[in-house]
């Protein structure tokens, strides 16, 4: 399955993108993150476009480790080489990315233009749920002689 198709079987409601300025303070990033329960925000310039990412991780390893930040900007610390997914991407290609880049969250991209973003979690409650329906209607489908 693709990512358009989870997200719709999922009915995912999109509560307006939330994202984060590069020339933000780190502390704006911070209450943002706080305030809507998230784990990370695409940064994106001026025009809406996707210039970096920054999370929870970003901030814990590169602004408390370094000492004083309120005066660091989102760009001084955020991952600028972030990985994208778009809609028609397997989940398979989502998971592996994660996993290859050692990542929590993914940016769905058209373009330089953030749709919106994915999480580990997102991903495993989806197939969790889809295991469980498979799981309760499995009696309904026929049975295959066993192997001999």
């Amino acid at each position: 399955m693709n990512i358009r198709g989870m997200l719709k079987v999922t009915r995912f409601k999109s509560q307006g993108l939330l994202t984060v300025g590069p020339d933000e303070f780190v502390l704006a990033a911070i209450r943002k993150l706080s305030e809507n329960n998230k784990g990370a925000l695409p940064v994106c310039d001026d025009k809406d476009e996707l210039v970096g990412i920054i999370t929870e991780r970003d901030i814990i390893r590169k602004c408390f480790a370094g000492g004083d930040f309120t005066n660091k900007k989102v760009v001084d610390i955020m991952t600028k080489q972030v990985a994208i997914a778009t809609l028609d991407d397997d989940l398979d290609y989502a998971i592996n990315t994660m996993r290859k880049e050692k990542i929590r969250h993914l940016p769905i991209a058209e373009g330089k233009k953030v749709l919106g973003i994915i999480s580990m979690r997102d991903i495993l409650g989806f197939q969790y749920e889809e295991t469980k329906t498979e799981i309760k209607y499995m009696h309904l489908l026929p049975q295959r002689p066993a192997f001999k």
